[in-house]
């Protein structure tokens, strides 16, 4: 079995990560999802990690969707997660055939994929007793979320490293304070064979692709390039809000008014 290396500075955030949010404790069950990409690759090493050295015992299982599109294949993750001892499913749904009824030509639709991917992880996990599901999102992801939030709906809102579901079961983002290039590292360091973009069953069809998310990690990439602390201090600033100071009445002292 060959040996995946992961970076001390990497365990280090996923850890406190773990321990400032109370993700994963005792006897947690908790269903990953596996979509092949760097982000949850790189979350199924950590949790197995995880799981060899913590002081607690938990559970986990790599959970990957099957589209139900032609010539979909997964044997590259099947194999991978046999070799590193990653209890590992694929689970069959039939989502790109639901979505030829369901979406228009020309239309953005990787939000529906993304939103239906995530329901199918959900039953999976309702149906097999899993009370906690993982994502492989990181800071980058949630960055660029908040400010597409403020540019596009104007709402201040990012991804919470935890919460719960209205399915019962708390959704968790061990990653959500790791950077996109440690992830990156990660893969190129252990030679991972990433299933990327290409994967997405967008691609089989003529539909816009989601620019605004492109655009806006150029924009980040502009500023970290004037600025290299840029991501550090948006992170810090997610732990220090002053939300009084802010325009919803709602959120005010009234006995300061």
């Amino acid at each position: 079995m060959s040996r995946v290396v992961i970076s001390k500075k990497l365990l280090r955030v996923a850890g406190k990560t773990n321990v400032d949010f109370r993700l994963i404790g005792e006897g947690d069950r908790v269903l990953v999802g596996l979509s092949g990409g760097k982000d949850s690759l790189a979350l199924v090493h950590i949790l197995k990690h995880i799981q060899r050295h913590a002081p607690f015992d938990f559970e986990f299982e790599a959970c990957t969707i099957k589209y139900g599109m032609p010539d979909e294949n997964y044997n590259y993750l099947i194999e991978h997660c046999k070799e590193h001892d990653i209890k590992h499913i694929v689970y069959d749904t039939n989502i790109f055939e639901i979505s030829q009824d369901t979406i228009r030509e020309n239309s953005s639709f990787c939000s529906y994929f993304s939103r239906m991917r995530r329901g199918a992880l959900y039953t999976y996990a309702q149906e097999n007793g899993f009370n906690k599901v993982a994502l492989g999102h990181h800071l980058d992801d949630t960055v660029e979320s908040f400010f597409m939030n403020m540019f596009y709906n104007g709402t201040l809102r990012a991804m919470a490293p935890i919460y719960k579901t209205d399915r019962g079961f708390h959704l968790i983002r061990p990653l959500i304070q790791v950077r996109e290039k440690q992830l990156m590292a990660f893969a190129r360091e252990n030679n991972l064979q990433t299933i990327g973009d290409e994967a997405c069953p967008a691609m089989l069809r003529d539909v816009k692709m989601p620019y605004a998310r492109a655009n806006m990690k150029i924009w980040l990439e502009s500023l970290e390039k004037e600025n290299k602390n840029i991501f550090k201090m948006i992170k810090a600033s997610f732990k220090h809000i002053h939300d009084d100071t802010l325009f919803d009445p709602t959120r005010w002292d009234r006995d300061d008014i």
